[in-house]
């Protein structure tokens, strides 16, 4: 049986897979891009989308062929002989930013361990890599969290200034239109101690700019494993109080991404 991964080791693969995926995004056109729509209005996707997922599954099988993988487009791939690592995909978070030519859009890729149970265990390495913003978040489980901007500024990331004037808390809101309204009536609720909100359209970079201090905080009802499990240990790692999901699917669940006011609310409230 061969020796356990360590997170530093996981962390090299899930950049070179996360940055695989960017690549590909990277060759964005300048005109609007061709879209199909998978569950409703605005629910985008598009053959970058496809071709990013691929090229961040083919870097991972290479370096680890016998772990579970999990993308957005293309679901769950088990391997006869499982390890049980899991790695979680978002080949482009932020489809309709990236559609319409906004630059808040990434390749978001994670991983999990095996629990003592047989179960996934925590998570253990991100990447979050922002192509048009030329920005690269990433962290491992105890091995801090790190942003490199231009390839040149790289920094630890100890989240946002808890005295900071004028809070901001980002949220999202879903293309169901029963959800949505659901998120709309619980906004007001979130607003307590915040100065102001934003909706930047794509959770992985609201959750990296909560953990570069950016923003001061982010909350969202109806988000998927994909779409955090990256970043909210990048956020985690950087000091930031972090609630997931309390369970699956994750829209079933209000999932909270916080700083101070909100973190009372409770695991998964």
């Amino acid at each position: 049986m061969s020796a356990a991964p360590g997170a530093a080791e996981l962390l090299d693969i899930a950049r070179a897979a996360a940055a695989a995926g960017a690549a590909v995004l990277a060759d964005r056109p300048g005109t609007r891009v061709a879209t199909d729509t998978k569950s409703a209005a605005g629910d985008w996707v598009t053959d970058f989308d496809r071709r990013a997922e691929r090229a961040v599954r083919d870097v991972i099988r290479a370096a680890r062929p016998r772990d579970e993988i999990t993308g957005e487009e293309y679901g769950t791939t088990t391997p006869a002989d499982p390890s049980g690592y899991r790695w979680s995909i978002d080949p482009l978070d932020g489809t309709t930013n990236f559609v319409r030519g906004i630059v808040y859009y990434a390749t978001s890729v994670a991983v999990a361990g095996p629990a003592a149970d047989g179960g996934t265990g925590e998570w253990l390495a991100g990447a979050v890599d922002a192509p048009a913003l030329r920005r690269t978040y990433w962290a491992s489980r105890d091995g801090g969290a790190w942003l490199r901007q231009d390839d040149a500024d790289l920094r630890r990331l100890t989240g946002p200034d808890r005295a900071s004037d004028g809070p901001l808390i980002a949220t999202g809101f879903g293309y169901d239109a029963g959800r949505r309204q659901l998120q709309v009536r619980a906004l007001a609720g979130l607003m307590d101690g915040f100065a102001n909100v934003r909706r930047l359209g794509s959770a992985a970079l609201d959750l990296c700019l909560v953990a570069d201090g950016t923003l001061d905080a982010y909350a969202e009802y109806g988000t998927q494993v994909h779409d955090w499990s990256a970043a909210a240990l990048i956020a985690e790692e950087a000091g930031v109080p972090v609630l997931r999901p309390a369970r699956e699917p994750g829209w079933m669940a209000a999932g909270h991404f916080d700083l101070g006011a909100l973190a009372d609310l409770g695991d998964g409230a």
